[in-house]
């Protein structure tokens, strides 16, 4: 063996990789934390529920560390049968990695959704750390108290309190899991920071746009599709979106007044897309019907997720 084999086999064997699966309740702040930790927007972040579909991961790397977040679908009993596919997707993500944090809203406490999960990570081997989000709306007591109930029945070996939206706590996570995870060659290219296709993330964007703007009024069922995506030799991308939803009243609604309400979603969809692409986005959305889209299975394998019978 020369020099340079020698120089790279201690190369490979001082990095690490593997995957965290981040796991929690509806809006416990899994979007938010993953974008925090990548350092970029992978993931859509709003008001409403459940708005994370499948999983979606995204890429950091720390000191020598790959590692690749897997935002999971909030974990909540599922009334539909879209409910059911994302819980299925959820623990799945969270069986296959190598480490599962499991986020709680410190400010709602071991509430519901949040109770069943910590009943349901009794059986899981994998290593389990206990990150409790949103520690500075909270006094120092009530969260004393909320670590010792939720490390009553289950070991975790680590507990961090950090705030997703501030970032305080942050570090000595990412810090964590940088020395947790196996020693290995990293997945994907340095620059990398999540293996969502372009055309859905632009999807993803959109949909987010929708339910910012209409998160009070509009359903949940909304589905947003990329059907065309052109480079055009000027340097700028020309996108073209089909907003989906079940029914004509779902569609007077997302588009507005004399359309102002579609006008509104693209706008801010495209100055969004533009930011992230670094380049000019012409954006062209249009709103159709498809009745109960949330019962076919073609939906549903766009989504990334099993269609349950």
């Amino acid at each position: 063996m020369n020099e340079n084999d020698s120089t790279t086999d201690k190369q490979e064997t001082a990095t690490r990789s593997g995957f965290v699966a981040l796991i929690g309740a509806p809006n416990a702040g899994k979007s938010t934390l993953l974008n925090r930790l990548v350092g970029a927007k992978v993931s859509i972040v709003t008001h409403k529920v459940q708005t994370t579909r499948a999983m979606i991961r995204g890429i950091a790397t720390h000191e020598q560390t790959q590692i690749v977040f897997i935002d999971t679908p909030g974990i909540f009993r599922p009334r539909r049968r879209l409910d059911k596919a994302m819980v299925t997707t959820a623990w799945g993500g969270a069986r296959d990695a190598d480490v599962i944090a499991f986020l709680i809203d410190a400010e709602r406490g071991l509430k519901g959704d949040a109770e069943a999960i910590l009943a349901g990570l009794k059986d899981v081997k994998q290593k389990k750390v206990l990150v409790l989000n949103k520690v500075d709306r909270v006094r120092p007591e009530a969260l004393l108290e909320l670590t010792a109930k939720a490390t009553a029945d289950v070991e975790f070996d680590r507990v961090f309190m950090i705030s997703a939206l501030n970032g305080s706590g942050c570090d000595d996570l990412m810090s964590y899991l940088s020395e947790t995870l196996p020693e290995g060659p990293w997945y994907y290219p340095e620059d990398q920071i999540s293996d969502l296709p372009m055309r859905n993330l632009a999807a993803e964007i959109t949909r987010e746009k929708v339910f910012l703007r209409l998160h009070q009024e509009l359903p949940y069922s909304v589905h947003v599709e990329t059907e065309q995506w052109e480079e055009r030799k000027d340097g700028s991308v020309r996108i073209q979106q089909v907003i989906y939803v079940e029914r004509d009243g779902q569609k007077k609604l997302v588009l507005g007044h004399k359309g102002g309400t579609v006008k509104a979603i693209g706008q801010a969809a495209r100055e969004e897309l533009s930011e992230i692409l670094e380049q000019k986005v012409h954006l062209f959305l249009f709103v159709k019907v498809r009745e109960n889209w949330s019962n076919d299975p073609e939906r549903y394998g766009e989504m990334g997720l099993e269609f349950p019978t």
